[in-house]
C-alpha cells in the first residue's frame, strides 16, 4: 500500500478542464486506488489520479495506492472486481472508477467534480 498526499508545489499539467469546480472550501478528498504491480494500466491511472487532483483538489486529497498483489484482502472492503479501480472515500457518497483514468472528462464526472454530461470515448467507466 502507498500513501500519496497532495504537493501544493506542483503545477498542475496543460489541461482543457481550466475552469476549477465548486468545492467545498477545506473539504478533504480521501481516494483509494486499487492497482496491480506496475502494469502499463496501473502506472497511467496513479498518474492521471494525480494530475486530475493537483489541478482540481489543491490541497485537499489524500490517494492511497492498494498493490492487489501485495494486499488481495483489501479489495473484497469495497467488492472491486476489475483494476485499475479508483474508490472516492469522502465525501460520502462513496463512487468508484474503472479503468485508466485517460479520460479525464469521465473522471471528473464519475468524482462529481463536474456535472456536464460525459464523452463516449476514453476507458474510464464510473459507479455508484
Amino acid at each position: 500500500m502507498t500513501e500519496r498526499s497532495d504537493h501544493p508545489a506542483e503545477k498542475p499539467g496543460g489541461s482543457a478542464d481550466e475552469a476549477r469546480p465548486a468545492v467545498p472550501a477545506g473539504e478533504r478528498w480521501e481516494l483509494r486506488l486499487y492497482v496491480i504491480g506496475h502494469s502499463p494500466a496501473s502506472v497511467r491511472a496513479i498518474a492521471n489520479l494525480e494530475r486530475v487532483c493537483v489541478h482540481w483538489l489543491p490541497g485537499r486529497y489524500h490517494i492511497e495506492v492498494v498493490d492487489l498483489l501485495q494486499n488481495p484482502r483489501l479489495a473484497a472492503e469495497d467488492q472491486i472486481v476489475a483494476v485499475p479501480t479508483v474508490v472516492r472515500k469522502h465525501p460520502q457518497p462513496t463512487r468508484k472508477i474503472v479503468g485508466d483514468l485517460t479520460d479525464t472528462e469521465r473522471l471528473l464526472i464519475g468524482m462529481q467534480l463536474r456535472s456536464e454530461p460525459a464523452r463516449r470515448t476514453g476507458q474510464a467507466d464510473w459507479r455508484e
